[in-house]
């Protein structure tokens, strides 16, 4: 049963824009805590933002300035929307959602940033 849903991925040059979505339930997008995390390959999953209670958010210094995580509480969707982007940004991300010690992952979309 898939809880999480990741859309907006894809291919994009060096300096471009992309914008990421993660649809869920009501019920998940009320009471958990959401973020992104993304893991390229060879690389460890790294957090990338994440709300962390009410409207406090918090970023990867990698991504300050140049991403920002928001949310549509009228479509139970997290969105990430990321600027200026650089072949460093690629890899895999993935909505995550957090309750305690319950965690919640979608299947990831995969985001490429090259010439």
């Amino acid at each position: 049963q898939v809880q999480l849903v990741e859309s907006g991925g894809g291919l994009v040059q060096p300096g471009g824009s992309l914008r990421l979505s993660c649809a869920t339930s009501r019920s998940i997008f009320r009471t958990y805590l959401m973020g992104w995390y993304r893991q390229a390959p060879g690389k460890e999953r790294e957090l990338v933002a994440a709300f962390t209670g009410g409207d406090n958010t918090k970023y990867a210094d990698s991504v300050k300035g140049r991403f920002t995580i928001s949310r549509d509480n009228a479509k139970n969707t997290l969105y990430l929307q990321m600027n200026s982007l650089k072949p460093e940004d690629s890899a895999v991300y993935c909505c995550n959602a957090r309750l305690f010690g319950n965690q919640l992952w979608g299947q990831g979309t995969q985001v490429t940033v090259s010439t």
